[in-house]
């Protein structure tokens, strides 16, 4: 019997994740009004900006003026990515709700991403959670490519299983595991959420999800069974892109109002309505001037599709 939560919280991280493999640059202004249009659609988690060096992701160069600005809804949690310790003290500064740090659990990718080892990255990352902890902002680990690699292959469950066993040594108890590809399949997903979770009682964990392959609701499906808490996707289907040896990586992130639809339509309770997360969508696709990558905003929803027939009666054959 599959297991299904009375509520799951949906996290929104394109102007994130999103915008900082965007095709373009997107003005300061224009980042602004996403996030708060994230804000009034209800999402309880909005991914701002990554405090990465400018050099390195030059679109969210302008990280502290986009906090500054935005409006912040009371009851959201407003995160902000520092993927070492110079970006935890800039995201502190800059007063975020939510300081999420990196590690990826590909040797070889972590080397091309961080230019560092998987156990550099472990003292990085640990001392960005001591930075973040000392200034009394909750931290939350995301754990890269946690199934699955362009360069390594499958990455085995026991590497990322060691991973949390030292992080949470370190006093870490809040991760995702990311479906860094969305070359992901559902039993692998669901094996490894559900042995943390068996070890580690005490841990929170979500899954941040893309959708290259088209396993991305299956997947959710698997790691909400064996326990996740929480899940993140991309208003409209924006970014996802990261480096690999191809260009694979065009089609990324999973649309969040997909994720809002489908939650919801199973009675599960994600704080957002479908039509606040489609009429959202559509905004931020005339902001952005693209088009949503998302089922529920081109084929729409049951009610609507049941309000089509009705007014249209028998007009087409079965």
């Amino acid at each position: 019997m599959l297991h299904i939560p009375e509520k799951m919280t949906v996290v929104d991280v394109a102007a994130r994740d999103g915008l900082q493999s965007f095709h373009r640059w997107v003005d300061t202004d224009v980042k602004v009004t996403m996030v708060d249009r994230l804000s009034d659609a209800g999402f309880p988690v909005v991914e701002v900006t990554n405090f990465a060096h400018p050099r390195v992701i030059p679109h969210l160069k302008d990280a502290e003026a986009v906090m500054e600005r935005i409006r912040r809804r009371p009851g959201t949690v407003y995160r902000g990515q520092a993927p070492n310790p110079r970006g935890a003290q800039r995201a502190v500064a800059a007063r975020v709700d939510e300081v999420l740090g990196l590690i990826t659990a590909s040797e070889a990718y972590n080397r091309k991403n961080q230019n560092m080892t998987i156990a550099q990255g472990v003292d990085a990352a640990i001392e960005t959670f001591r930075i973040t902890d000392a200034a009394g902002i909750p931290f939350l680990l995301a754990i890269g490519m946690s199934f699955w690699c362009a360069y390594d292959g499958p990455i085995p469950e026991e590497r990322v299983l060691d991973l949390i066993d030292r992080f949470r040594d370190a006093g870490i108890r809040r991760y995702y595991l990311a479906g860094s590809l969305g070359m992901e399949d559902a039993r692998h997903v669901g094996s490894l959420f559900r042995r943390i979770l068996d070890r580690h009682a005490d841990v929170e964990l979500g899954f941040h999800v893309h959708n290259l392959a088209g396993t991305g609701t299956a997947n959710i499906l698997a790691a909400m069974d064996a326990g996740a808490s929480f899940v993140e996707g991309s208003i409209c289907g924006i970014g996802g892109g990261i480096m690999t040896p191809t260009s694979m990586a065009s089609v990324g992130n999973l649309p969040t109002e997909d994720i809002v639809h489908m939650l919801n339509d199973m009675g599960i309770d994600t704080g957002v309505t479908t039509e606040e997360a489609v009429a959202c969508a559509g905004d931020i696709a005339e902001m952005l001037g693209i088009e949503p990558r998302s089922h529920v905003v081109h084929a729409g929803t049951r009610a609507g599709i049941m309000r089509s027939a009705a007014a249209h009666g028998r007009d087409h054959p079965m």
